[in-house]
């Protein structure tokens, strides 16, 4: 009987194997993901199939009788996990792109053993040990720049995430972990079902203003829905964006915004309670290590290092810009009165309105006179042709490769010389299983095994543009266009990676100096020789209008006070929750209001919030983060001035820029990294200056 039993769960496990594709290698071009053979059921026993072995391979290393060595037990740890790795690879992008029930209740039953596999392994005290015997002994070992890296964070990782911890500390910090691991992982759940919740009717007459586009989506979506000669809105950001820009109706754009900004505030996904406890758990954890609030633990791993270096940086930007953010309001406000013929004062779900208006007016600038010369597959073109100019490399559409929604396509990337570089996947369109927002993600990161094969990465990039109908192509706006080139330099810099350990490579860099590449590509938008080389009207065939180009650069500096402000709003309030020293007790409202009152441009709104929705900062990797947004704006507007000095293309300064930022990873300090292209540390006069605030 006990044979038969053996043979029985056996044969389960073998036919378990056969039919999990994360159990066997990927037999598909350049080990690209299977998506058709992957579904949901696959995830949880893949997951914790690789934790198993994980423990495993971690036990191997901690009890190694030989002494502890760089390669026994830094590259061991390294090359550990591969297994969960593969289907973490997978399920984390998924988890954003295509995000259905059954995905999020898979998200809540792994989290909290992901959380205690990671606590387990910092908290291991013989591995731990045999860390600290590497590093104690690093002067007399002959390690190359990259080995010492990471050696360096390897050590760091441990001490820096409870390793030192003793008795009963080390349990709170395990508990806080798996705490925050759930907090967080519901906090971007209720985000994301809160905003499928919003249907918003409208009729043929509450239409005034918005543009052919928005208004045919807006009915294909009640035919949808069964509802002919009605018209669906949502709260999806191109849509809400869309409507605040272009409608007449100040109570309809009150009403959205109210709706928008009102989010997570209340009822069953109230995300109030859930940001609270994970700002106060962050603080526990900071304490248990030694620092007196979460951002300066998680400051230490930065450009910036310390709260206070932030702290000055956004407090100079807020010296340098609000002064021209009043002054654009208060024009803003004289403009609106004019043309309504009685005193307005500006609301903030009247400033895109009146803004888009005067922009019109000063520029003879209207975004979606611009739509028709931003097709999404010209943008592609541009884009990718923007990077083979720069950089020398090409993209090729390849439908054989494997994706995981009928909306998605996969390239091919290769140099001049033929040479496989990688795969990026391009998924452009909202649906009801992705979140908000735009994003670049991957799903293998680039690394050198130990046999020397250059395992090359699959990365993705993924939006919420304006989706087609059935008259029309995708047309994007030229904000559009700004974001597609945005997360195509995060791609770049994660395809362009020439690194040998995968926790190195790619983005793996601090996060205040993994904006630069993206916010980089940024610049671009505004220039003529780019727009030349794939800006055509959809119908005609025309090259956009040089008077069209001059607009677009004329107009690229207006607002950019108020944008300005708006980031140092998030800012201050990500600094603001996690420079807490003491249990928060509070009204969120009022704590969130206070946080941003030094750049707040309107009267404050009742009922309204965006810290229950920030994403960022609450599910996200950029608590106590934030900032770099801003920080990464002063790098990119200096390293750009570089190219604008030698020309835009110049070869020699693009091979710079890709051999000393997209190449090199985390490999070096990135303040090395920025000297060593740029030749000086960078100021914020560029930035100034780009923005108009200097001449």
């Amino acid at each position: 009987m006990r044979k038969t039993l053996i043979a029985i769960a056996s044969t389960a496990t073998i036919m378990a194997n056969a039919t999990n594709p994360f159990f066997q290698p990927f037999n598909t071009p350049h080990g690209t993901i299977p998506f058709k053979s992957i579904n949901n059921s696959c995830y949880e026993e893949a997951i914790d199939r690789g934790i198993e072995l994980g423990y495993k391979e971690i036990e191997a290393i901690s009890n190694n009788p030989e002494a502890p060595t760089f390669e026994n037990t830094i590259e061991a740890l390294e090359n550990c996990g591969e297994d969960l790795n593969r289907v973490l690879n997978v399920f984390g992008p998924l988890s954003s792109a295509l995000c259905d029930d059954e995905m999020m209740q898979i998200m809540t039953n792994v989290s909290p053993k992901l959380s205690e596999y990671g606590t387990s392994i910092v908290l291991n005290e013989k591995l731990w040990q045999r860390v600290k015997t590497v590093y104690d002994n690093r002067d007399k070992l002959n390690l190359n720049q990259e080995q010492q890296t990471l050696l360096q964070n390897t050590y760091d990782s441990f001490a820096l995430s409870g390793a030192n911890l003793q008795g009963e500390d080390r349990e709170t910090y395990r508990k806080l972990n798996a705490e925050l691991s759930s907090l967080t992982n519901v906090f971007g759940q209720n985000v994301l079902k809160e905003l499928n919740t919003y249907k918003i009717w409208l009729k043929a007459e509450d239409l005034d203003g918005l543009p052919e586009s928005a208004v045919e989506a807006a009915a294909l979506a009640a035919k949808e829905e069964g509802r002919e000669g009605e018209y669906l809105f949502t709260l999806d950001q191109p849509v809400y964006l869309q409507f605040m820009k272009s409608s007449t109706r100040q109570d309809l754009r009150e009403k959205f915004y109210r709706l928008y900004s009102g989010r997570n505030m209340a009822g069953e996904f109230n995300n109030i309670p859930v940001l609270t406890r994970i700002v106060d758990a962050r603080r526990e954890v900071a304490n248990l290590l030694g620092s007196d609030c979460y951002s300066s633990h998680s400051l230490k791993k930065t450009m910036a290092q310390t709260p206070e270096n932030v702290m000055n940086l956004l407090n100079q930007l807020c010296d340098a810009y609000m002064p021209a953010a009043k002054a654009e309001i208060a024009e803003l406000e004289k403009f609106a009165s004019e043309i309504e013929g009685h005193s307005v004062t500006i609301n903030p779900w009247d400033y895109s309105y009146y803004s888009n208006k005067l922009k019109n007016a000063k520029y003879a600038y209207d975004e979606e006179e611009m739509r028709p010369y931003f097709e999404l597959d010209n943008v592609i073109k541009g884009v990718f042709g923007l990077a083979t100019r720069l950089y020398g490399i090409n993209f090729t559409y390849n439908p054989d490769i494997e994706v995981y929604h009928p909306d998605v396509k996969a390239f091919e990337v290769t140099d001049n010389d033929g040479n496989f570089v990688g795969i990026i996947y391009t998924d452009f369109f909202p649906r009801a299983t992705k979140r908000a927002g735009a994003w670049m993600t991957g799903f293998s990161d680039q690394y050198v095994d130990k046999d020397g094969v250059d395992h090359r990465p699959l990365v993705s990039i993924v939006m919420n543009f304006t989706k087609p109908t059935a008259d029309k192509p995708s047309l994007l706006t030229p904000y559009e266009v700004e974001t597609f080139l945005h997360e195509f330099g995060h791609a770049l810099h994660g395809l362009l990676t020439q690194c040998h350990y995968r926790s190195l490579s790619g983005t793996a860099v601090y996060r205040d100096f993994v904006e630069l590449p993206s916010q980089f590509n940024e610049n671009y938008l505004t220039e003529k020789e780019f727009l030349d080389s794939f800006a055509v009207h959809y119908k005609t065939g025309e090259k956009i209008p040089q008077e069209m180009v001059d607009k677009l650069v004329a107009s690229s500096r207006y607002g950019a006070a108020y944008s300005c402000a708006r980031q140092l709003m998030f800012g201050l309030t990500d600094m603001k929750w996690h420079s807490l020293t003491e249990p928060f007790t509070g009204d969120a409202e009022k704590f969130e209001r206070d946080a941003y009152a030094k750049v707040a441009l309107f009267a404050p709104v009742e009922g309204t919030m965006f810290s229950p929705q920030f994403n960022h900062i609450f599910s996200g990797g950029y608590a106590a983060g934030y900032y770099s947004y801003k920080w990464a704006e002063v790098l990119d507007a200096d390293a750009f001035s570089l190219f604008k000095q030698n020309g835009i293309f110049d070869h020699a300064t693009a091979t710079s820029f890709r051999d000393n930022i997209l190449r090199r990873g985390g490999t070096e300090n990135p303040a090395v990294l920025y000297r060593r292209f740029r030749g000086q540390d960078p100021t914020i006069d560029a930035l100034l200056r780009r923005d108009g605030i200097i001449k």
